[in-house]
C-alpha cells in the first residue's frame, strides 16, 4: 500500500474527526506523527503537524470529501 499526506493539522481532536470522517466512508487512512505532536505541541511546526496519511487510490475519493466538510463549516 502506498499512502499520502493528504492534510495536516495542529489539533488532534480535529484531526480524530477528520480520519472518523473517512473510515466511516470506507477509506483506508491512519495518522502519523500524533502521538509526538500531542505529546509536544512545541514540535508541530517542526514535523509539520499531525498528517492524515490516506491510500493513494483513493486520494482523489478522500480530498472531495475533507472539501465538502470545510466549505460546510
Amino acid at each position: 500500500m502506498n499512502f499520502i499526506v493528504l492534510r495536516a493539522y495542529d489539533n488532534y481532536i480535529y484531526a480524530h474527526i477528520r480520519m472518523g470522517m473517512l473510515q466511516a466512508a470506507g477509506i483506508n487512512c491512519h495518522l502519523r506523527d500524533e502521538l509526538t505532536v500531542t505529546t509536544d505541541p512545541l514540535l508541530s511546526p517542526a514535523l509539520g503537524g499531525i498528517k492524515i496519511m490516506v491510500e493513494a487510490s483513493q486520494a482523489l475519493e478522500a480530498d472531495q470529501l475533507l472539501r465538502e466538510t470545510e466549505n460546510n463549516g
